[in-house]
């Protein structure tokens, strides 16, 4: 027998407080247990979670007018810049933005100790922040140069708009050169002597909707600890990759844009993080429900770490000079395994982004649905998917013309 629902009818059951949620990861024993049928219409919402770093993150923030009024043309929070131009008091902090210092004056060459993903989590957790801002000064904006302190509180509006997050699958990052190298996928040791991954595989948003059937412009989500919005397909978008029979892609695909309050969040899930050798970043909380309407929607959520690959890449040479390639595909039951097999070498693994993060994020969404303070959304257009045709551009290749400056 085949069972639909509608997101309307599982909000009246959340409304009423007999929604039932497995998160996906208890589903899989489930549908395991009760096969695909029973299992669907028992289960109305499944819940899904990722804690990793989100390098395409930052903060648009109206911090209000000193007396007399001032049009930032520079700004700087804590000594890092942040993007002054949109209006007159308003800035856009972004996860990767660096203090202007050379970083060869730090404890180690390269050792980037705190960025803009640092300066949101100190907001969030209620820190006061310095902010220095420079104008040239104009009859409406007379004032030229602010020096304060500010903290969350006092900003007029904080908004945590992440242009790309939540990336349907990953790199697995190897190094084959003889050094060491230093990347936004960790430190990389010569001669494929570790591999690093950032996924929550099972557990993450878009494996569990690899079509996003449900996943669309407008769903609800939690964000960094607070709720927050899909606002749009995320940058870098590629849907139409090769994918397994289950739907996953088989290299990274889907990503989402997601906008949410920053008064509502928490620092235990927006963390700066910095990176030996590469730069700074933010680690940011994602957990979307995902409404069961059906089989088909069912049997996406009961997909499991070994039924899922992803490609191992040479970040030596491959992918900073965008060679076409990989040295395989690799499951992500393998991966958590802790040991790969890379031609006939075993390579121990590791993950930048939090198995165990993603699994409280999905349970804390999991107890805000069933306690009625987190219901659905049904999205106001859907996401472009597989048969989008959308495909990455890649930078067009310029050859000099003779006697041209190279």
């Amino acid at each position: 027998m085949s069972f639909s629902k509608t997101i309307e009818e599982i909000n009246e059951k959340i409304k009423k407080g007999k929604a039932v949620v497995f998160t996906a990861e208890e589903v899989i024993d489930l549908v395991d247990e009760k096969g695909l049928s029973e299992a669907t219409a028992m289960v109305d919402v499944v819940t899904t979670g990722t804690f990793g770093p989100m390098c395409s993150s930052g903060l648009f923030m109206n911090l209000g007018h000193p007396q007399p009024r001032i049009k930032f043309n520079e700004a700087y929070l804590n000594g890092v810049p942040a993007y002054a131009g949109v209006a007159a008091v308003d800035l856009y902090l972004g996860a990767t933005s660096l203090p202007p210092a050379d970083p060869a004056n730090r404890n180690y060459p390269g050792d980037f100790l705190y960025g803009g993903g640092h300066v949101i989590e100190d907001l969030v957790a209620g820190k006061a922040v310095r902010l220095e801002a420079a104008s040239y000064g104009t009859d409406c904006y007379p004032r030229k140069k602010v020096d304060t302190m500010i903290t969350l509180a006092e900003i007029n509006e904080a908004t945590l708009f992440n242009p790309r997050n939540a990336y349907q699958n990953y790199n697995v990052a190897v190094n084959v050169s003889d050094k060491t190298i230093y990347t936004y996928m960790g430190i990389l040791k010569p001669k494929t002597g570790n591999a690093n991954y950032s996924s929550a595989g099972q557990l993450s948003p878009l494996f569990n909707d690899p079509y996003m059937k449900t996943i669309g412009i407008g769903t609800r989500i939690f964000l960094g600890g607070g709720i927050g919005y899909v606002t749009w397909h995320g940058t870098q978008h590629n849907p139409t990759v090769e994918r397994a029979e289950n739907g996953t892609p088989k290299y990274p695909a889907g990503t989402l844009a997601v906008i949410g309050d920053l008064k509502q969040m928490q620092p235990q899930w927006l963390r700066g993080l910095s990176f030996l050798g590469y730069g700074a970043t933010m680690q940011v909380g994602i957990g979307i429900p995902i409404p069961v309407l059906n089989e088909e929607i069912m049997g996406y959520c009961a997909v499991r770490d070994q039924d899922i690959c992803a490609p191992i890449v040479d970040y030596s040479k491959a992918y900073p000079q965008r060679e076409p390639g990989n040295l395989g595909l690799v499951t992500y039951a393998d991966l958590k395994s802790g040991e790969i097999i890379i031609k006939g070498k075993k390579v121990p693994t590791a993950s930048l982004s939090s198995y165990a993060g993603a699994r409280e994020i999905a349970s804390t969404l999991k107890a805000w649905i069933e306690k009625g303070e987190f219901s659905l959304t049904v999205p106001a257009a859907a996401l472009p998917s597989a048969g989008s045709g959308i495909k990455l551009n890649t930078m067009p290749q310029h050859d000099p013309e003779e006697g041209e400056e190279q």
